[in-house]
């Protein structure tokens, strides 16, 4: 997912999992060129809120394994990245992540949310939960929309 690496690139540079805002805005802006410093601090919310990072005393805190990103070396982030998701589309993307299929993930969750009548944020977010997928912040943003 472009999101983990992206967010993953300046830590993964590093070879640490703690970094300090400001140098992980540097990283992605001045260092890669990936994006603008508003655009890199526009993702540091957007990640935050999709828990990949953590806050702590001023400093970033990667939330996810670092070892499983891989960064192409061609990889150019899109302009996806900076609008904040759906707490369907995180949690479907965390259990794609894990290793299942994307089909048969959205068959699940569409049968899950016809069956217990609840929306598609809920119905993706108990799904993943049932396949064993930590997504605490898609289930948070799924009852702050309820």
């Amino acid at each position: 997912m472009s999101l983990r690496v992206a967010v993953g690139a300046p830590f993964v540079s590093e070879g640490r999992d703690r970094l300090g805002e400001h140098e992980f805005v540097v990283a992605l802006s001045l260092d890669r060129d990936w994006m603008s410093p508003d655009q890199a601090k526009r993702l540091v919310d957007v990640a935050t809120g999709e828990g990949l990072l953590e806050r702590d005393e001023g400093d970033l805190v990667a939330a996810f394994d670092l070892d499983a990103v891989t960064i192409p070396e061609e990889f150019s982030p899109d302009e996806s990245l900076f609008q904040e998701r759906s707490a369907f589309e995180t949690a479907l993307d965390a259990v794609v992540s894990a290793g299942a299929d994307r089909q048969e993930t959205v068959a699940a969750v569409n049968a899950l949310q016809r069956d217990f009548g609840v929306t598609a944020d809920v119905a993706a977010v108990l799904h993943a939960r049932r396949e064993g997928v930590d997504v605490a912040a898609a289930a948070r943003k799924a009852g702050e929309d309820l």
